[in-house]
């Protein structure tokens, strides 16, 4: 009966330690998933950084677009309102707005009226610079002039000289 018992007690020895050597054994696989899992963690994180970088860079020149269309269709409406003679503008104006402060300031409609129309809210400021400083040519100025040379706002275009991702300059939009 004690050679049973010394046996029973031998095979509960060599059975712990099997169970002890499956643990380790298993917690050196889990280990090597999370080394795996780390790996792959990091190989996709590095793919998406240029991702987010143009992303970035596509939302700045959506906002370019917006900003330069919303502000052409002030100056626009504010030619329109002058052809009309629903405002009063000056001689040799030909109908186009002084400054873009005169299109977020207002002015008068019509002759007596204390009515006052804008037509914009605020000039924004350009994405590619982050300044409220805007290019402008006049009318009698050339295409792709860089100079304002008259008294009246006849287009607008970013100061930025950098490139967009199309490959076209930014000032050219």
């Amino acid at each position: 009966m004690q050679a049973m018992l010394r046996d029973t007690s031998n095979r509960r020895r060599i059975g712990r330690r099997i169970q002890g050597r499956q643990f380790c054994a298993e917690a050196g696989m889990t280990l090597l998933e999370l080394i795996i899992a780390c790996t792959i963690l990091l190989i996709l994180s590095s793919a998406a950084l240029p991702i987010a970088k143009y992303s970035i860079v596509r939302q700045k020149e959506a906002e370019l677009h917006r900003d330069l269309r919303e502000m052409r269709d002030g100056i626009d409406r504010y030619k329109d309102a002058a052809d009309r003679n629903q405002i009063r503008v000056e001689i040799g104006s030909e109908g186009y707005p002084p400054d873009l402060e005169t299109l977020v300031k207002g002015v008068q409609l019509g002759a007596s009226s204390d009515r006052k129309i804008r037509f914009l809210r605020k000039v924004p400021v350009d994405p590619m610079t982050g300044q409220g400083d805007w290019g402008l040519r006049a009318v009698q100025d050339e295409p792709d002039s860089t100079s304002w040379g008259g008294k009246n706002v006849f287009d607008i275009y970013s100061k930025s000289t950098g490139t967009a991702l199309d490959g076209t300059k930014y000032s050219d939009w």
